[in-house]
């Protein structure tokens, strides 16, 4: 671990980074360049003692874990990210098409989305990251760990996750997941993690079997939904995809038609917040 050149590069990229940059609100106050320590420490979900002791080269070796999210927020690059990780004395995480690292451009279109529900997903499914409104909507995907965290082992294997859709749509949402997963599993080849996820489900589920022998091929650029929430009933959104150039993750912003009912109820989850309305799991 190479302690001062770790504290200067995290203080060279906080000072490069407006807090407009991470879809924080600008202040008329702010007397030094770039995000303040306790931005970041936010961001990351760390003490704003252990991120200035970083800064301070007097910090403990900070975990792979906690390497990845201060890549997240600082907004680093995968260039950038690999060096972070080398300065701490850690192997740089392998590039593969399921790489998790979440693609800065997808991140600035996302905190920007102030008055929408958006995520970032992987090719596999899984939610890299989402937006306040986003999280409402659809729970909190930090908790699932493993296969779990993919939405497509999810829905074959846990029947509770399909609760956020009106029945009859079931097997549509199905079909659009198996074909998704085809083509992450054209994309990178049988024995990629997508190779793996697919011989996970043949063996759990008799479903996923019957649908993937269909070869069915489909990238979801855009679609209409219905989401079933908790609280405040159903809720019709339009929903349109921005990919990354390899199609390894995709932003999915959820629109509500103008002047509609479900736009006042994406207004009324802005108020409340998820604390008040925990929603279901599942996309």
């Amino acid at each position: 671990m190479d302690r001062a050149a770790l504290a200067d590069f995290l203080r060279r990229r906080r000072e490069a980074l407006r807090p407009a940059d991470v879809g924080l609100a600008p202040s008329a106050r702010r007397r030094t360049p770039g995000l303040r320590r306790e931005e970041v420490a936010a961001l990351t979900g760390m003490s704003v003692d252990y991120y200035t002791r970083l800064e301070q080269r007097r910090g403990p070796q900070p975990s792979e874990q906690m390497l990845a999210s201060l890549a997240r927020a600082l907004r680093l690059t995968v260039d950038e990210r690999d060096h972070l990780y080398r300065l701490a004395g850690h192997n740089v995480p392998r590039r593969t098409p399921a790489d998790t690292h979440v693609a800065p451009a997808l991140l600035r279109v996302l905190d920007r989305l102030d008055d929408s529900p958006a995520l970032i997903l992987s090719s596999l499914g899984e939610v890299l990251v989402a937006n306040r409104l986003a999280t409402a909507i659809f729970g909190d995907h930090s908790r699932h760990t493993g296969w779990a965290r993919s939405d497509i082992y999810r829905w074959f294997t846990d029947p509770a996750s399909r609760g956020i859709y009106p029945p009859e749509d079931h097997q549509r949402q199905a079909r659009s997941m198996v074909a998704s997963l085809r083509a992450a599993h054209g994309a990178s080849g049988p024995r990629s993690r997508a190779g793996e996820l697919v011989r996970v489900l043949r063996a759990e589920s008799d479903e996923f079997r019957e649908l993937w022998e269909r070869h069915e091929v489909a990238q979801r650029f855009a679609d209409h939904k219905v989401l079933l929430h908790p609280e405040v009933g159903p809720i019709e959104v339009d929903c349109q995809a921005l990919f990354t150039e390899d199609q390894s993750q995709a932003l999915l912003v959820l629109t509500p038609a103008p002047g509609s009912e479900a736009e006042d109820k994406i207004r009324l989850l802005a108020v409340l917040g998820h604390e008040k309305f925990p929603a279901t799991a599942g996309e």
